[in-house]
């Protein structure tokens, strides 16, 4: 019976992580590992192009430039016959239409430009394009269950993520590839003034092919749908 159980211990200390039970900050772990095995994000200074494709509308080519070192973010958008830049550099913030820099709060209000803007642009690039590092962020709360899902017919790890107060309300859920741990789908919602999750709310992204720069790898392409109906939104176009 002993050499039994021994045998037993053995065999399942071989098995792989997916088939154990792992804590969400062990997935997570994991998950960074497949992404940036060399703990590159921290010091990320490098150039992303993006091709925003949505229906019905022209493309949208964008040049983004993040250099966490020194908290400093740049984005050119060009769409049709506009192209806005901004710049923010540390809590410094430039912004340029079609060239021009010395715009008057008429042609910044009629092209919906601000300082305000800029700040999320740096958020939502930088948060998207650093996921899963970011998720070890201050702030951020991984809730401690692992769940075992299915989505789109295919079977995932699931790790729910909320926020302190002072970060933001909207809860996320992240997918991942219970073989390789890359992640493939993650999913929010907004929740309501009682922090209640509402289920008709929010979107999902997925996440197909990968590029890889300064040795991370990072979705290719994130296409984005509503959760309510599935309606398709758009697909960011990740391009080295």
């Amino acid at each position: 019976m002993k050499y039994l159980t021994l045998v037993i211990v053995a065999i399942i200390s071989f098995l792989p992580a997916s088939a154990q039970e792992l804590s969400a900050i062990q997935l997570l772990e994991k998950a960074i590992n497949y992404h940036d095995p060399n703990g590159n994000w921290a010091r990320f200074n490098g150039t992303l192009h993006v091709t925003m494709e949505t229906p019905n509308t022209s493309n949208r080519k964008s040049k983004i430039i993040i250099n966490l070192p020194e908290d400093y973010f740049y984005v050119k958008a060009k769409r049709d016959t506009i192209t806005t830049e901004y710049t923010v550099k540390t809590t410094d913030c430039s912004i340029t239409l079609n060239g021009k820099t010395n715009l008057s709060e008429a042609q910044l209000k009629a092209n919906n430009l601000s300082c305000e803007r800029a700040k999320m642009y740096k958020n939502y690039y930088t948060y998207l394009y650093g996921l899963p590092m970011k998720l070890k962020d201050k702030g951020t709360i991984i809730h401690d269950k692992v769940e075992r899902k299915t989505f789109k017919g295919k079977t995932y790890l699931v790790i729910k993520v909320s926020y302190e107060k002072s970060v933001g309300s909207d809860v996320w859920f992240f997918y991942f590839n219970p073989e390789t741990y890359a992640m493939e789908v993650y999913q929010f919602f907004k929740t309501d003034d009682k922090g209640e999750l509402q289920s008709d709310s929010g979107e999902y992204i997925l996440l197909t092919e990968t590029t890889v720069i300064n040795d991370i790898k990072m979705p290719k392409n994130r296409a984005w749908y509503y959760n309510k109906d599935g309606k398709y939104l758009g697909t960011d176009i990740l391009k080295n």
